[in-house]
């Protein structure tokens, strides 16, 4: 089973995200060396958001990253939710 999860940013987060950047791509690299994240990236074209696929039978890893990410913890994502992903193909 995949998990979405979803990011709403603040604004200017890009240049806002730079002194948080190497910590959140550090856990990023975690999650997906492990196997629970299995991509992830910011939305562009407006850079107002993010979206991060995780793998596992419950939404347990996307929650576990949400409290972990320094994005977060530091005002940077002003609202996030999770969603089961039915896929169909991959």
């Amino acid at each position: 089973m995949y998990y979405i999860l979803f990011y709403k940013t603040v604004d200017n987060y890009i240049e806002r995200r730079a002194m948080f950047r190497p910590d959140h791509l550090g856990l990023v690299e975690e999650f997906h060396s492990d196997g629970r994240l299995f991509m992830a990236g910011a939305l562009a074209e407006p850079a107002d958001g993010a979206v991060l696929i995780f793998r596992g039978d419950t939404p347990q890893a996307a929650h576990d990253f949400v409290s972990r990410d320094p994005y977060v913890k530091n005002g940077l994502i002003t609202e996030w939710s999770v969603r089961p992903w039915m896929v169909v193909t991959d």
